[in-house]
């Protein structure tokens, strides 16, 4: 009896295209901070942003359209407002303010804390995490705390607000993308979300009288385009699908992996050294990877 490649079960219960959209979440935004610190050389923090998500939006709905996508309905758009001021207004547009005074490290830091406010939202919904993807979060935590011991961590109070309303905002607005407000299916949702936010964070760019450096520098021209293809039309978009096919905790592993890359890009690029203890520390961050990718075989989409 021959075995044909369609009829291997898939790696720890997950499709390949969960498997893809993962890879996504982990590689691509753990560089993401590298390339938000370089675009911020000309572009200030909500206009950076805000022209990125509504550049790689506009890019994705147009194609769509091209491609005979129907347009989302009134309440989908609704939706995508709500959606999109949350996880990119307040999320992203936290993030880029707080790297304008905050070391990297503490902003990644922080990002480690968003499983579990994921899982204690979700509780509001009586979804509770298992056994082993609650472990896999908890030893998570414990490997990015690690990670980040020894560090000189200097930060000013307004940028460890933003980081912290971005950590909060941006959970929020995945629990209501998954739970209470759905999106246009499909691509179409991902892209109506992203001009959405991209508009409210243009907004918030005028009202705090932002202007970008003109010309810009070579390196923010590049770190701004990569964010948009690999940043946005990539990452985010996985990050949509493991929202929608994916339990809370695996869709939020990335914030385990992204301090990880981090470090390996500080020592490629930077080259900064790397003590044994957080290769150990790095080492119980994949542990807890593995927790909560293998407890996504043991439960359904959507959970």
């Amino acid at each position: 009896m021959t075995t044909t490649i369609a009829t291997r079960p898939p790696v720890f219960g997950l499709s390949p295209l969960l498997i893809a959209c993962l890879a996504a979440t982990w590689l691509v935004w753990g560089s993401t901070y590298l390339a938000i610190k370089y675009a911020l050389l000309s572009f200030p923090p909500f206009f950076q942003m805000g022209t990125r998500f509504i550049a790689a939006g506009a890019l994705l709905m147009v194609w769509l359209r091209w491609r005979g996508t129907p347009m989302p309905t009134r309440a989908e758009w609704r939706n995508a407002l709500i959606c999109g001021t949350l996880m990119l207004g307040g999320g992203m547009g936290g993030t880029a303010v707080a790297e304008t005074s905050v070391g990297s490290g503490v902003v990644v830091a922080f990002i480690a804390v968003l499983p579990l406010i994921i899982a204690l939202i979700n509780l509001c919904y009586g979804v509770k995490p298992g056994r082993m993807e609650s472990a896999g979060i908890a030893v998570g935590v414990v490997g990015v705390l690690m990670l980040t011991q020894g560090a000189s961590f200097q930060a000013s109070t307004h940028g460890l607000i933003a980081v912290t309303v971005a950590c909060v905002s941006w959970s929020i607005g995945s629990v209501l993308s998954q739970r209470t407000l759905p999106l246009a299916p499909g691509a179409m949702g991902f892209a109506s979300e992203m001009l959405c936010g991209g508009v409210v964070l243009m907004g918030l760019a005028a009202a705090s009288g932002e202007t970008p450096v003109w010309p810009p520098q070579p390196e923010a021209v590049a770190a701004w385009f990569y964010l948009v293809v690999f940043g946005s039309l990539i990452a985010f978009n996985a990050y949509m699908v493991l929202l929608a096919q994916a339990s809370a905790g695996l869709a939020s592993s990335y914030a385990f992996v992204n301090p990880v890359i981090a470090m390996l890009l500080g020592v490629a690029i930077a080259g900064e050294s790397v003590t044994g203890f957080e290769w150990a520390a790095v080492a119980v961050v994949l542990a807890g990877v593995v927790l909560l990718v293998g407890s996504r075989a043991k439960q359904t989409p959507g959970q």
